[in-house]
């Protein structure tokens, strides 16, 4: 069964947004990567010292066919570093990855599917 990794970040985080509804969207999307036969986890981050450990240890737990990037890490000028931070810690500890991005959190399962 193919694997894919879905990194975004924590909407706990994001100012203005209801973090519990975007979680429970976030997490039905995940239910949508069982249904098209995709075993697939989600890790959430914050721009902080935690991001880099987080990462590594979800890039770490078992060899993914893909790492999905959100959109929400990528459109944010503001998080420009983490987001190249995160592409390179891909490169780096899950280098047999393809690495796919969203454009909302409810097509990441299409977006893995393109590298699947």
């Amino acid at each position: 069964m193919p694997s894919a990794l879905v990194v975004g970040y924590d909407p706990q985080a994001i100012p203005g947004v209801d973090g519990d509804a975007l979680r429970a969207a976030l997490e039905a999307e995940l239910a949508r990567f069982a249904d098209h036969g995709i075993d697939a986890a989600m890790t959430l981050v914050e721009f902080n010292a935690a991001a880099e450990p987080t990462l590594v240890t979800a890039l770490t737990e078992r060899p993914w066919d893909v790492v999905v990037i959100g959109g929400g890490i990528r459109k944010a000028a503001p998080l420009l570093p983490l987001f190249e931070h995160i592409v390179n810690l891909i490169l780096r500890h899950a280098p047999q990855a393809a690495i796919a991005f969203n454009t909302t959190g409810g097509d990441s399962v299409e977006a893995a599917q393109r590298w699947l």
